[in-house]
């Protein structure tokens, strides 16, 4: 009794305390952190992969569901530990994958090393239940990914969910994972340690990690964290490694960059991504589909025209796209998505330039598309046109002369007082993105 009135008084301590208590207040990025920030704005495009042993039950013939299955359909632990028996991906292909992010132009990789259902997609020291342990597959396939990254040139980041429906430690429960007939008793801080392992693991059994990108804290956000601990813990191991945190706040100390979930920064169509856009670089990601994981039925595949149009709008505002395939439980990816990829990249190896390294211009994103800017050219991308005649803010900066980008056709302008007005050409239907270059 006495133990329990104890932890309870910390929880109520912690709920009341101050944010920089849960950070970690005294971050200062090394150097190699801030050069690996520099190259993650210039990367610009990556592939976000959630995969787990979710993918065998396809979304159990519901829309919507697929790495939530075990929330969603409300399954016992002790019979959701049964589908690790029948995750056998024996067509998985790391070169396979690797090559076809290269060819779309992306370059880095972001995987779920563990999700919420709390199974490990590499071999874990401190938990037996990992591909490695409790399915006929048995191998490490993150390990396998992760060499045949190095082997090509793509820095690979980890998925790691805070959240956790399986460990009987992650407790008292917060707003999900509630039927999972685990005991209704727990210790708090011994999960922590045990995640804080698991990360501990992930950073020092497979080389140069690029970043930690966290999910599941929004499920209890005052809970004790310890995140000063952890943040200090990963940037100990590699200082270059970027830490990020799907909670849906500003960034907290500590963290390296911001993302936002399913929508560009500063919007909130998905009435989650109530926050302001901080100073750190950032990240929206999307799903190819309408699903995170493996959905048999879900064939609601974005056009490569939408993808586009978003990559280049994240692109306007200083963000970049980590683009989300759920691959199928033997190892591949749905071949929709290697299609729009490939696709993806024939644009991305034409007009790379215009994204690759850029910064956001002075347009940012707009109705009618985007501006991106490097070194003295804007680069003014034209989505959605309604007007033969377009105002671009160019307060500071003297244009020099306009033109198309892939014709080198000259383009009228005026100087106005804060920018110039552009004198749009008749621009074809078909055409996805019409880019025209602002040299000052």
């Amino acid at each position: 009794m006495k133990s329990r009135i104890i932890f309870c008084l910390f929880l109520i301590l912690h709920t009341l305390a101050t944010l920089p208590l849960f950070s970690q207040a005294d971050y200062v990025p090394s150097a190699s952190n801030l050069e690996a920030r520099e190259w993650f704005q210039d990367a610009k495009f990556g592939l976000f992969v959630h995969w787990g042993v979710y993918s065998v039950m396809g979304g159990g013939g519901d829309m919507g569901i697929a790495e939530w299955i075990m929330h969603r359909k409300q399954i016992p632990a002790d019979q959701y530990e049964k589908l690790p028996d029948f995750f056998n991906p024996v067509a998985f292909d790391p070169a396979e994958w690797v090559s076809m992010v290269r060819e779309a132009g992306m370059k880095y990789i972001t995987i779920t090393s563990k999700h919420h259902d709390g199974f490990a997609m590499y071999d874990s020291e401190v938990s037996e239940y990992d591909i490695v342990d409790r399915t006929p597959y048995g191998k490490d396939i993150i390990g396998m990914l992760k060499e045949e990254c190095d082997r090509q040139g793509i820095r690979l980041f980890f998925y790691y969910s805070q959240l956790d429906w399986h460990h009987t430690d992650y407790y008292p429960r917060g707003r999900t994972g509630n039927y999972t007939g685990r005991p209704e008793k727990g210790d708090w801080n011994a999960y922590i340690d045990y995640m804080n392992a698991q990360l501990t693991e992930l950073l020092t059994n497979y080389g140069e990690i690029g970043g930690i990108w966290f999910d599941g804290m929004w499920d209890q956000w005052d809970a004790p964290w310890r995140l000063d601990e952890t943040y200090a813990l990963i940037h100990k191991l590699q200082p270059q490694t970027l830490i990020g945190s799907n909670h849906h706040k500003m960034p907290i100390p500590g963290e390296d960059f911001q993302m936002f979930e399913r929508d560009l920064p500063g919007q909130n169509t998905m009435g989650f991504n109530q926050t302001g856009i901080g100073a750190l670089p950032l990240e929206t990601c999307e799903t190819m589909n309408g699903s995170w994981g493996f959905n048999i039925k879900d064939t609601n595949f974005k056009s490569t025209e939408d993808l586009v149009h978003m990559l280049v709008r994240a692109a306007g505002l200083n963000s970049n796209l980590l683009l989300n395939t759920g691959p199928m439980p033997n190892g591949k990816i749905q071949p929709e998505n290697v299609a729009t990829l490939k696709e993806m990249g024939k644009w991305m190896k034409q007009y790379g330039e215009t994204i690759y390294g850029t910064r956001s211009g002075p347009a940012g994103a707009r109705k009618w598309g985007a501006s991106t800017w490097k070194e003295n050219k804007i680069f003014v991308h034209i989505l959605d046109a309604e007007d033969p005649l377009l105002y671009v803010p160019m307060a500071g900066q003297k244009v020099k002369k306009a033109y198309g980008f892939d014709s080198g056709e000259k383009i009228e302008f005026t100087r106005q007082s804060e920018g110039i007005l552009l004198s749009l050409p008749e621009i074809p239907e078909d055409i996805i993105d019409y880019i025209i270059v602002l040299e000052f």
